[in-house]
């Protein structure tokens, strides 16, 4: 393969011609960051040019190897999803709120070691002065503008706890 074969290539397997500069090869190419293509002596250099540099990342003795490299590169979309399991699958279709429980207290105990690491003062993000956030009130405030933390949802046919009734009808003045 050379350069303009692989050109062809790109533009039949979909590739945006802004994502790869290559020499002959036409196309808008005024991108910040892209794949390069280029003979230097006797090599072929492939590499990308990102924020304004460029930074070489194979070199190949002939052009076809480079350019067979390059396209792998810009057209593989990486691993097949792999399917759920028959478990998984009943786990999803039957235990949601399970699910989401598990996740609610993961989020609870990465977020209070987060707290934990910035109290001890290993870094972290800081309160606009200059000081890491270290009292309660700063790891557990939110970001302006986002809403602070849900409280968790109760089991269905759980009241929650404020009593308040969460199916959009009161329930039964009998308690059924």
């Amino acid at each position: 393969m050379d350069r303009f074969q692989l050109c062809e290539a790109l533009r039949a397997a979909g590739v945006p011609a802004a994502h790869y500069e290559i020499p002959g090869c036409p196309g808008d190419r005024r991108p910040t960051e892209s794949y390069f293509l280029r003979a230097e002596g006797s090599a072929w250099l492939v590499g990308v040019h990102e924020r304004g540099e460029r930074r070489v990342l194979e070199r190949f003795t002939d052009e076809d190897a480079a350019c067979r490299w390059l396209y792998d590169r810009l057209t593989y979309e990486g691993p097949p999803p792999t399917g759920l399991t028959p478990e998984e699958r009943d786990e999803l279709l039957h235990d949601s709120d399970g699910i989401q429980r598990r996740a609610r207290r993961e989020l609870d105990r990465a977020l209070a070691a987060e707290r934990e690491r910035r109290r001890a003062g290993k870094g972290g993000a800081t309160d606009g002065t200059g000081a890491a956030g270290t009292g309660p009130a700063d790891a557990d405030a939110a970001a302006p503008g986002t809403p602070g933390p849900r409280p968790e949802r109760p089991r269905s046919g759980e009241q929650p706890p404020d009593g308040r009734h969460s199916g959009g009808q009161q329930p039964p003045a009998d308690g059924r």
